[in-house]
């Protein structure tokens, strides 16, 4: 993949226990499937700790500007490059109707203009790159595009595994995995598990995805951690709060970027996204090439981020 490093991934037999991922006509030995009720479910379980962190340090989240927690301290004042850049990909329908072609089209075009945006992010100093790809509002539209769209996630995930795995891409999925089909489901699990060691960019994905439902789960589980004396009522901040979102692994986005002119959030990142810088620009995602995202990132250097504060 041009413009990411790539790592060579660890061919080994897989051990006596383990099982073996067959994603793109790729092999890596992986641990059993995990749960998908969150990204942030062995963490957790781990009592707040790294799975197999037997030192006992607590879970820390990466940080980029702000963090889920609240946490602001020295980042105030001009603005860097963008270390998490958070896209809604909107205008996919639109491109092809303008085309003549049915909606799907848009997607799969959508879809190819993912991986130009992937390799693009490491030149530009991007560690985090995340993508909103079907919302838990999406299921309202006609039952053919939504089938469409899921088995269009399938294929890419089988297709694009090889190279997001040597090309050095971490790729996490986040939303409610429940109501997706369970091969989907499925490939997603394994996806993550191939890439885990990987550093090169973290790829989230928002699949199945609302703010408001993530933030209604995770105040699910943090209540019942209550109800079983595990969590004492007193000791809830944000940062708690934060430690049982579906991001609870990633920093906050400095920037997000909706295509196609719409100026909405579309209940994307709803906590996240407090101190996030925004851009709205009218291109169409299919037409979002590498240049046009260079512009975007450009722009973000001279943005004055004061969270909140007043420079003297």
């Amino acid at each position: 993949m041009p413009g990411i490093k790539r790592t060579e991934p660890h061919r080994t037999a897989a051990p006596k226990g383990r099982r073996s991922l067959r994603l793109g006509g790729l092999t890596s030995a992986s641990p059993a499937p995990r749960s998908t009720d969150t990204p942030c479910a062995q963490e957790r379980a781990a009592g707040g700790k790294k799975p197999g962190n037997q030192g006992g340090a607590p879970l820390s989240r990466p940080t980029s500007g702000t963090t889920a927690s609240g946490d602001r301290s020295g980042v105030a004042g001009r603005a860097a490059g963008p270390h998490h850049v958070a896209i809604i990909m909107d205008g996919n329908g639109r491109w092809a109707t303008s085309r003549g072609r049915p909606r799907l089209f848009g997607h799969q075009a959508g879809a190819r203009r993912v991986s130009d945006i992937v390799e693009t992010c490491p030149d530009l100093g991007i560690r985090y790159l995340t993508i909103f790809a079907f919302s838990t509002e999406n299921w309202k539209r006609t039952q053919t595009e939504v089938s469409g769209l899921m088995t269009l996630f399938r294929r890419y995930i089988t297709k694009e595994a090889q190279r997001l795995l040597q090309g050095g891409v971490r790729v996490r999925f986040i939303g409610d995995r429940e109501r997706l089909d369970p091969k989907l489901a499925r490939l997603m699990d394994e996806l993550e598990q191939l890439t885990a060691a990987n550093e090169a960019l973290h790829l989230t994905v928002a699949l199945n995805y609302g703010g408001r439902d993530e933030v209604t789960r995770a105040t699910r589980r943090l209540a019942a951690e209550v109800a079983a004396g595990r969590l004492a009522p007193e000791d809830v901040d944000a940062s708690t709060l934060a430690r049982f979102l579906d991001t609870c692994s990633l920093p906050d986005p400095d920037l997000v970027i909706r295509t196609s002119g719409e100026a909405r959030i579309s209940n994307f990142l709803l906590w996240q996204s407090a101190y996030a810088e925004y851009e709205f620009v009218d291109t169409l995602w299919p037409d979002f090439d590498p240049d046009c995202f260079r512009e975007v990132i450009g722009r973000y250097g001279n943005r004055d981020r004061r969270f909140g504060a007043v420079h003297g």
